[in-house]
């Protein structure tokens, strides 16, 4: 409520997801720019990944603390989403969040009403 003195913190929550094994590296860069606007971020992609790129964006979202989640891609109907390993929580820019919101205010005002 608006007259409570202690509210609720904002968590926003991003997600990258590319149905395409060939996009794996733009994915992960597309996801490492969401870390400037977001306090956790996942990057989502399809299991049947060649398994030495699965292992090298593996390894970079390990290191840059972003989420990956695994999926089927061959089947729509039953994904069988895997978290490989959850998005570390960050600060992200305050001016960055702010430019987001202004672009998209329109989906902000019905989602915070």
């Amino acid at each position: 409520m608006s007259t409570d003195i202690i509210k609720q913190e904002i968590e926003i929550i991003s997600a990258e997801i590319k149905t395409s094994i060939k996009q794996l590296i733009t994915g992960f860069a597309q996801a490492c720019s969401y870390k400037l606007f977001s306090h956790k971020v996942y990057l989502v992609i399809p299991e049947q990944s060649d398994p030495e790129e699965l292992a090298r964006i593996d390894s970079l979202c390990y290191l840059y603390g972003i989420g990956l989640v695994l999926f089927n891609c061959t089947d729509p109907a039953t994904p069988n989403y895997q978290i490989k390993h959850r998005a570390q929580r960050s600060t992200p820019d305050i001016f960055y969040i702010n430019k987001y919101i202004n672009m998209k205010k329109d989906f902000f005002n019905d989602l915070l009403a």
